[in-house]
């Protein structure tokens, strides 16, 4: 994978999601990550919880980090109050057009979730699908805990969703190349000083090819849980997959995180 010495590159690539997340070709890249996934999920998320019953009043929920709004989307058919926030213009109205053809009422936001400033206003806050550790340095990552943490109500839920750093050394696929619509897609990539970082090639049937690039620092499941006690949240459980498989270091792909604000 070529380096990135200018200033410019640099910043490029410190700066990756806002260009990447704001692309049409990031749904096209990441469609397998469908609908039935997400309702996996969310419906894993409510037992582990113990929040699967619908309160009297519809519980509060912010999907910090939304995306295209799959998550957010079925945790609003499940009747809970969802403000879904975004960085992406084009994400946040991906998801937009979504809820309003099933008529579900959400709110959106478009903050950098270092910026959330509500206080004690949700019941839980959802970060899923390897949306943590975009940014170059861990007190920006300690920025976003702060805020969640600021934003739960007491006893509220925070669910952290990681890659297992363990699992992910030991089955790194360096290069990969694939057909998606017409369009050769190859990624690299490189595991380094606790970042793995992709770079994407996307060639069409004419034209130039298109580059982006995605960068996670990777969290070991005791720096993170360090993390999340300094703020004061109490971790109450871990789980490995999206179907609440227990966590295990050297098998499970995902770190799902299950805090609670005292």
């Amino acid at each position: 994978m070529p380096s990135l010495s200018s200033s410019a590159d640099k910043e490029n690539q410190t700066q990756w999601f806002k260009e990447w997340f704001n692309h049409p070709l990031y749904l096209a890249l990441y469609s397998h990550r469908n609908r039935e996934e997400a309702t996996a999920c969310v419906r894993m998320i409510l037992q582990e919880t113990g929040l699967e019953a619908t309160l009297s009043s519809p519980p509060a929920l912010l999907d910090i980090a939304c995306g295209a709004g799959r998550h957010a989307l079925e945790f609003a058919r499940q009747g809970w109050n969802v403000t879904a926030n975004d960085l992406s213009p084009f994400l946040l109205e991906e998801a937009r057009k979504e809820a309003a053809q099933e008529s579900l009422e959400l709110r959106f936001t478009g903050k950098d979730m270092r910026d959330i400033s509500e206080t004690a206003s949700y019941r839980m806050v959802v970060q899923l699908f390897t949306s943590f550790g975009y940014f170059d340095s861990i007190d920006e990552d300690r920025k976003v805990v702060s805020a969640v943490f600021r934003a739960l109500q007491p006893d509220g839920w925070y669910v952290l969703d990681l890659i297992n750093p363990s699992y992910l050394k030991q089955h790194l696929v360096e290069r990969s190349s694939r057909t998606i619509g017409g369009m050769h897609v190859t990624e690299n990539r490189v595991l380094e000083q606790n970042r793995i970082t992709k770079q994407i090639t996307i060639t069409p049937e004419t034209g130039n090819a298109l580059r982006f690039a995605e960068s996670v620092r990777l969290y070991s499941p005791g720096e993170i849980r360090e993390m999340l006690e300094d703020e004061g949240f109490i971790l109450d459980r871990l789980t490995g997959d999206y179907s609440g498989t227990p966590f295990t270091e050297g098998e499970s792909q995902r770190m799902i995180l299950f805090s609670k604000k005292h």
